[in-house]
């Protein structure tokens, strides 16, 4: 799959939800590998943030990011909007310190996005793909999120609040497809005795019942009802029953569990990379989410490149014989025994090393240990399975060192190992020749890396 950006520009205009002003937000086009990134367009020398985990500066009621004492608050609805929709690459110019709260949801961000249409970019999608659950707990509050491994990625949201009007609720995404018709017109939500110590705190100086679910849970005077609606500038209003005061009513029974889902995503997204795995979200907030999405981050950084996934129970996409096909080596020079993900660009082959190899005879016999040059070797085989699988008549060709380069051993390779090699073009194969990178794994870890140039060449 190929990284995405949007085939034009799109703005929109509407109150910042805690600043109270007049914000407008321009969505452009951005470059191969280039992420979200967001521009304060009114200040001197228009800073850059770029939405990642480590610049969360703040998560009261909105996730804030922050660079040099420039922030801009509130991005999670927009951020979950351009994820939904596959979005690699996009610059966000905003004309203050926040993003538009619009109606409280992401449904315009989606319908913009929609309008100008998306535009498929040169550079492959750099998915990170969870292999073992991992989890993150506040003790203290009970939130908790956790990821498991998963084919693509979807999101549960449990919510629990002490409340006779919000009971319990669940929400759910399967598919990333669906967020415009089951998340994204969930607005964003607050409860009645919440109002006045945000204020207080300088928060929600936007908000209004157009932008917001308010939830009345606990009985409040008339007398304090109005003096909360002049603090907010909007008509008195009088309120008789616990429920939601709101001039249109619910889109869904779990609206609010829907909108908690869509912080998540809009919080995940700050990962920096598409991710493939479930999340199971409880009683999730701003607060845990930034938590749970920096630990992820820390290890998507650390991660040069993952190892290939491998299921030694799946069929090989070709076995060992339809390798003797393409390939002239026979034993002991045959050094890669099935090949399991291959496309125009890449291939993953398998190399189960045994103790019977025959270099273990004399490297070392005390000490078996696979030669670096063969790891290179094998490397160089999956290279041409790759450049000879989608020739006409392969076995009329062979695959030819021409120089190895940038070679790194990390690791013993060692008897009862399993070698996953990972191999993808760098260039384009122009006049015969083929540039390519390379990376041996055992289980997760690099054990070798090159970059080498071979020659496709006709056998006489």
């Amino acid at each position: 799959m190929k990284q995405l950006t949007l085939q034009a520009p799109f703005s929109l205009r509407g109150k910042g939800l805690h600043s109270g002003m007049e914000i407008t937000a321009t969505f452009l086009p951005a470059p191969d590998n280039h992420g979200y990134k967001l521009k304060r367009v009114d200040l001197e020398g228009q800073p850059v943030i770029e939405a990642v985990a480590e610049n969360v500066v703040d998560t009261t009621r909105g996730t804030v990011l922050g660079k040099n004492d420039v922030k801009v608050s509130t991005v999670e609805h927009a951020l979950a909007a351009l994820y939904a929709a596959g979005i690699d690459n996009c610059l966000i110019e905003v004309n203050g310190p926040e993003l538009p709260i619009l109606d409280g949801s992401a449904i315009q961000y989606v319908e913009q996005i929609e309008r100008v249409g998306l535009e498929e970019q040169k550079a492959d999608k750099d998915f990170y793909i969870i292999k073992e659950k991992k989890r993150f707990k506040d003790d203290e509050t009970g939130s908790m999120l956790t990821i498991y491994p998963d084919d693509h990625f979807s999101v549960e949201v449990m919510v629990e609040y002490n409340s006779k009007v919000l009971p319990n609720q669940f929400a759910v995404l399967d598919d990333l497809s669906e967020f415009k018709q089951e998340v994204a017109s969930a607005r964003t939500f607050v409860f009645v005795r919440e109002i006045e110590t945000l204020l207080q705190h300088g928060l929600i100086k936007g908000g209004d019942i157009d932008n917001a679910i308010v939830i009345y849970d606990e009985p409040v005077s008339q007398e304090n009802i109005d003096r909360l609606c002049d603090l907010m500038s909007v008509q008195r209003m009088k309120v008789s029953e616990l429920g939601y005061i709101n001039p249109q009513p619910l889109k869904w029974d779990n609206e609010p569990a829907r909108h908690k889902l869509m912080d998540v995503i809009g919080d995940l997204a700050l990962i920096g990379r598409p991710i493939k795995g479930r999340v199971v979200a409880v009683r999730p907030g701003h607060t845990i989410n930034s938590k749970f999405t920096k630990m992820v981050r820390r290890e998507v950084r650390h991660t040069e490149i993952q190892s290939p996934y491998y299921n030694p129970n799946n069929e090989p996409i070709i076995d060992v014989n339809g390798i003797r096909k393409l390939l002239p080596h026979r034993y002991p020079f045959l050094l890669i025994d099935k090949v399991i993900e291959i496309d125009k660009k890449h291939c993953v082959a398998v190399k189960n090393v045994t103790v019977n190899e025959p270099f273990f005879v004399g490297h070392f016999p005390q000490e078996p240990v696979m030669p670096g040059v063969l790891q290179v070797e094998a490397m160089a085989q999956a290279a041409g399975v790759l450049v000879l699988n989608y020739l006409e008549d392969p076995e009329k060709y062979s695959t030819y060192f021409l120089k190895i380069d940038n070679v790194k051993f990390r690791q013993k390779v060692v008897p009862g190992n399993t070698l996953l090699l990972n191999v993808s073009l760098m260039t384009e194969i122009r006049r015969g020749c083929a540039v390519v990178k390379g990376y041996a794994f055992v289980g997760e870890k690099i054990v070798c890396e090159a970059e080498f140039m071979a020659q496709i060449i006709k056998n006489k």
